[in-house]
């Protein structure tokens, strides 16, 4: 077990990232970029820069977010994808764009993730309404099944938005059931960042009272932690964060599954090391496949979406520890 897990975790972080900046289409010395003008600064400064800090933002915010609803429902299947939550904040982002609030203003930046915020917050309430009112309560399988369903209503939903908007619209409007990581625009990724910071910062904040959570809600209360009230700070916060992430990303799923349960098992299951970790984590994860991708197919001159990678990655994980959850 790490015992000191956040300095390995951020030297980490920071390797990816240099390589992340060093290598695409085209490889970039870093020394020659930072000491000269000319055309590596510029693809280093205005095109990989930008897409890698979207990457570490975004995987940050899916890594936090998938350790504390891990916590929170005490299941290690949790995670915003599988939950509904980002397929609610996809609906609450394309809702937008179909209503023409996409202009890439700073209104328009603000906009996008505030109604990724209310598709979010939105499905969370509806997966978690609907697994309680279920035989057994909020079980594991009654939270993946709910979250499964409201997955499937919100893609559905987003394909009818396709048939009701000009063809221009309906291909970006599709980008958002691929998870992508592209160039973004400087005010939508500050308005994004934002969103993510204020969410990620009370979920740090919580992470002791997450910890509590293990010993059940009843002995929980008498210890002093309101567990409705964290519950309902743990949902907005996550909303928050997703809601900001898939307004720029569309639906990147399984880094918010595979990063806390891989660092749990390497540092143990104390959410004030787990989250912050999960954190560090997440960032380089998504860096490294959207590297991945980038490179996989650059003989071709194409890249599959990031959210592809994650998949590859993310799902096999996923049966897996469903199995061994036993369903």
């Amino acid at each position: 077990m790490i015992r000191r897990p956040i300095l390995p975790a951020a030297a980490l972080l920071v390797l990816v990232t240099a390589l992340a900046l060093a290598f695409g289409t085209e490889p970039v010395s870093l020394a020659d970029a930072l000491h000269e003008d000319g055309l590596a600064r510029t693809i280093l400064l205005d095109v990989r820069l930008p897409r890698v800090a979207l990457a570490a933002m975004a995987g940050a915010g899916l890594g936090v977010v998938g350790a504390a609803f891990q916590a929170l429902l005490r299941n290690p299947l949790a995670e915003p994808y599988v939950l509904g939550v980002s397929g609610g904040a996809a609906l609450g982002a394309t809702t937008a764009i179909a209503l023409g609030l996409g202009a890439t203003t700073l209104l328009g930046a603000a906009l996008i993730p505030a109604a990724s915020l209310v598709g979010g917050l939105l499905a969370t309430s509806l997966v978690y309404a609907v697994a309680r009112g279920m035989r057994g309560g909020a079980s594991g399988t009654a939270i993946l099944l709910a979250g499964v369903m409201v997955n499937s209503m919100a893609a559905a939903l987003i394909t009818f938005l396709k048939a009701l908007v000009p063809p221009s619209r309906a291909q970006q409007l599709l980008r958002w059931l691929v998870g992508f990581v592209d160039l973004p625009h400087a005010s939508s990724l500050l308005a994004a960042l934002a969103y993510v910071g204020v969410g990620c910062a009370v979920l740090l904040r919580d992470a002791g009272r997450l910890n509590v959570l293990v010993l059940g809600d009843a002995t929980a209360g008498t210890l002093g932690v309101d567990v409705r009230a964290l519950e309902r700070r743990t949902f907005i916060a996550s909303s928050c964060v997703v809601g900001a992430i898939v307004s720029l990303t569309g639906l990147i799923g399984f880094v918010g599954l595979v990063v806390p349960h891989a660092v749990r098992r390497l540092i143990g299951p104390d959410q004030r090391r787990v989250l912050p970790v999960s954190l560090l984590s997440g960032a380089t994860m998504l860096i490294g496949c959207d590297l991945l991708a980038r490179l996989a197919f650059r003989s071709l001159g194409t890249e599959p979406p990031v959210g592809a990678v994650t998949a590859l990655i993310g799902g096999p994980a996923f049966l897996v520890l469903l199995r061994r959850s036993g369903g």
